[in-house]
C-alpha cells in the first residue's frame, strides 16, 4: 500500500528522522504515526538498546551507572545511523553527548517540546521505570533536567511545540513543516531552528 506522504518520502531520499525531547514528550507515539504516514520504519532507540544489552535500562544504570549507559547508547545510535528511511524515537538524554550529534545531524533532528506541567503529568501516569527521575521531588528533578537539556535540544533542525494534542496531530505538524526544511538543506539556513506552533504557524526560534 502506498504511504499517504510518498512524495515527501521521495524528497527525503532516505534521510532518517530523529525525534528528540524529554521523556514524556510523546516521541514514540508521534513517531509511529509519522513513520506510518511516510512509509518509513519506526525504531525506538531505548528498546533497541535493551535488546542489544539483553537487559532493561534500569539494570544497566544500576550496574554501570549513567556513564556506562551513555556509552552503550552512543554505540547503538552509531549503528542506527548506518541505516536509512527510519523514524527514530531517541532517549531523552541522547543530546547530552557531543559525539551523538554527528550521527543525529546525518538525518533530520526534530525536537518535540512539551510544557513542563504536561511532561510531569505524563511521567506520573507512566509506570515505566526511569532511573533519572528517581528523586524525592520529581518535579524539581524534571525542572533540573529541562534546564540542562533545553539548550541542547535547541540544536535540532525543527522545533515542534505541542500542548497535549493527540500523537497523530503532532505527526501532522511535522509533516507540514518538513517540505520547507528539506528545501533549505541544500543551502545554509538563515535560522537553523524553526518553531512550529499548534496553529501551524512557523517562525525562527528565540533560542
Amino acid at each position: 500500500m502506498t504511504a499517504p506522504h510518498s512524495t515527501l518520502r521521495q524528497r527525503l531520499e532516505g534521510l532518517n528522522l530523529y525525534l528528540v525531547g524529554m521523556m514524556g514528550s510523546g516521541k514514540s507515539t508521534a513517531g509511529r504515526h509519522l513513520a506510518q504516514q511516510l512509509g518509513y520504519r519506526f525504531l525506538d532507540a531505548d528498546s533497541s538498546l535493551e535488546q542489544v544489552a539483553g537487559r532493561p535500562i534500569p539494570e544497566i544504570f544500576a550496574s554501570e551507572g549513567e556513564a556506562g549507559f551513555r556509552r552503550l547508547e552512543a554505540a547503538v545510535l552509531n549503528q542506527i545511523a548506518s541505516w536509512h528511511s527510519l523514524v527514530v524515537a531517541t532517549g531523552g538524554g541522547v543530546v547530552t553527548q557531543p559525539q551523538n550529534w554527528g550521527q543525529l545531524h546525518q538525518g533530520v533532528v526534530i525536537w518535540l517540546d512539551a510544557p513542563e506541567a504536561l511532561l510531569l503529568e505524563r511521567l506520573r501516569a507512566d509506570p515505566t521505570p526511569r532511573p533519572l527521575m528517581e528523586a524525592p521531588d520529581p518535579a524539581a528533578r524534571l525542572a533540573e533536567l529541562l534546564e540542562q537539556r533545553r539548550p541542547l535540544y535547541a540544536q535540532a533542525d525543527l522545533h515542534i511545540q505541542q500542548d497535549g494534542h493527540p500523537p497523530d496531530q503532532v505527526a501532522a505538524q511535522i509533516l507540514e513543516a518538513l517540505p520547507g526544511l528539506i528545501k533549505r538543506r541544500s543551502a545554509p539556513p538563515e535560522h537553523r531552528l524553526e518553531v512550529v506552533n499548534e496553529a501551524g504557524e512557523r517562525g525562527p526560534s528565540i533560542n
